[in-house]
């Protein structure tokens, strides 16, 4: 045998033993992935199937639950009654409670059987000065003092149903608690649509005083309804839903007989031309294509007789906006416009901006994790990708603290239209309890998932 053939022979022979040695560790390295991938597949999968059968079991209760609560709303940082069904509900299952967290908020702690993150859920618990028109059993017919002023009270927004998909939420949970590789925080809020004048609230003061800590949480969840297919979720990535900013105006004339403008200042007119100028600022002196952002004036005071031109005038509205630099532009913006348009007239403006929410951001990693939870839940019926929405959320104080995902769920009957029924804050505000199920299969599947991915 030729020597070339001969040792061409030996490589095949040892390469040949070389290859099937390698085969057989890829084999096995494979094998010993595919074994752990399949140990923890079924438990992943029980769970999620324990959590949906469990929700279905307590819906009448959750429904029962929605309705006592919106039977019985309270304004913001008054939620005693809805603080106290909600905290001994927590403690009957067992977990660490702490209560009185700004003011009246409720913070639990389910521990799970097994070592693993900490994800924490939402909801507030706040309902609106409004006088409830929905002919239904349960319709409230509290009244209160808001501001000083007598008003009726009602769950315009749909809080009422946050807290009672949250309550099933901890029932559902609570009953795997021995499965769940890791804990869950139950974050029920008080004041989400502000705190009464002069007092502080919300997500943010609960922060401060140890919301997020003892555990900290890796991620937080939420959800709203509003006007949409019953039982459709829908999400945005990024950008979800505006900052939203006070903005106070005083411009400063002088006074003079309404017969002789020249002989004083008018701030009337000043001010009409602040309100016009104001309007440039998105349109002008702003990239248009950058993200959109509204100034808006709802008030204005000044002057008590026709025949009188008067010293001052006040503009009082809200400044709207998708970025937190575009934010701090448009305050300088305003500012500036508000200012040099007074003082060409002889006048002064004195401008006053209060920061209010941040801009609402869904982490877009987590959002991507999460959406495949969302699409199994909804089943047959798509996840709709949510527009940018100009109100705004102090959910967003949580999401600066950790990545957050904030979702929509339709409330609006069948045979509705959803783009025609009273919407979030209208005394004829109406939501189908067929989506308070869906509400519960979300955030707590969303919990499971995050923990076993």
């Amino acid at each position: 045998m030729p020597g070339g053939n001969y040792v061409s022979c030996y490589q095949r022979c040892v390469f040949g033993v070389w290859v099937r040695s390698e085969a057989i560790l890829v084999v096995a390295i494979l094998a010993s992935i595919n074994l752990g991938v399949l140990a923890q597949e079924p438990t992943a999968y029980s769970l999620r199937a324990e959590v949906d059968q469990r929700a279905g079991e307590i819906e009448r209760q959750v429904v029962a639950w929605r309705r006592d609560i919106h039977e019985h709303p309270e304004l913001g940082n008054r939620e005693f009654r809805t603080a106290s069904l909600v905290a001994d509900h927590l403690v009957q299952l067992g977990m660490d409670v702490r209560t009185e967290v700004a003011h009246t908020g409720v913070v639990a702690t389910l521990r799970g059987g097994q070592p693993g993150p900490v994800v924490a859920l939402r909801a507030d618990m706040d309902a609106l000065p409004v006088v409830e028109q929905v002919d239904v059993p349960f319709a409230s017919k509290e009244r209160t003092s808001y501001n000083g002023r007598d008003v009726g009270v009602m769950h315009a927004c749909g809080h009422d149903n946050h807290v009672a998909i949250l309550m099933g939420v901890a029932d559902v949970l609570a009953s795997v608690r021995d499965e769940l590789p890791g804990s869950v925080k139950f974050i029920f809020q008080p004041a989400e649509e502000g705190a009464p004048e002069g007092e502080r609230g919300g997500a943010e003061l609960m922060l401060e005083e140890g919301a997020f800590e003892n555990p900290a949480p890796e991620a937080v969840f939420g959800l709203h309804v509003g006007p949409g297919i019953v039982g459709q979720m829908s999400y945005r990535s990024g950008s979800t839903m505006a900052s939203s900013d006070g903005l106070r105006i005083t411009v400063r004339g002088r006074q003079t007989h309404g017969a002789v403008p020249w002989g004083g200042v008018d701030p009337i007119v000043v001010s009409a031309q602040i309100v016009l100028g104001l309007q440039t600022v998105a349109s002008r002196q702003l990239p248009v294509t950058r993200t959109p952002s509204i100034i808006t004036i709802g008030s204005i005071h000044g002057g008590v007789r026709g025949n009188i031109i008067p010293d001052e005038v006040e503009l009082v509205g809200t400044i709207r906006t998708f970025d937190s630099d575009v934010r701090t532009e448009i305050h300088q913006r305003v500012r500036q416009t508000a200012e040099q348009i007074a003082a060409s007239a002889g006048a002064a403006a004195e401008v006053f901006i209060s920061n209010g929410y941040p801009v609402t951001v869904n982490d877009p990693t987590l959002t991507a994790q999460m959406l495949p939870t969302l699409q199994r839940v909804a089943g047959d019926t798509p996840v709709m990708i949510q527009p940018q929405m100009t109100v705004a959320e102090d959910f967003s104080y949580f999401q600066q603290q950790v990545p957050g995902l904030f979702f929509f769920l339709g409330v609006t009957p069948n045979g509705l239209d959803p783009d025609r029924v009273p919407g979030n804050h209208s005394p004829l505000f109406f939501a189908d309890e067929g989506a308070l199920v869906v509400g519960v299969r979300a955030l707590a599947n969303l919990a499971v998932d995050y923990m076993t991915r």
